[in-house]
């Protein structure tokens, strides 16, 4: 049961009890797709298809290429410390 206090108080911490629970829904949401590692495998496949069509040269390739792989180094190990903890 509610005390009277909370009770009064009600109708201005629900809303705010109910906009940090989105918050952090939306939170963990957009951290589980950052740390997807197959967003990062669709990328290199796209970086692939461009070179393959001619869009992006071999040296934009390749320094695209090097930054996607540090990304995905990076996921797997933040994936992996997670899954440690």
């Amino acid at each position: 049961m509610l005390k009277p206090g909370k009770l009064v108080a009600l109708p201005v911490t629900a809303p705010i009890s109910g906009l940090t629970w989105l918050a952090q829904k939306i939170a963990e949401a957009a951290m589980t797709e950052w740390l997807d590692p197959a967003r990062i495998e669709r990328q290199l496949l796209r970086l692939e298809q461009q070179l393959d069509a001619g869009e992006i040269d071999e040296a934009e390739y390749e320094l695209k290429e090097a930054a996607l792989l540090d990304e995905l180094r990076e996921i797997r190990a933040t994936l992996a410390e997670e899954r440690e903890a």
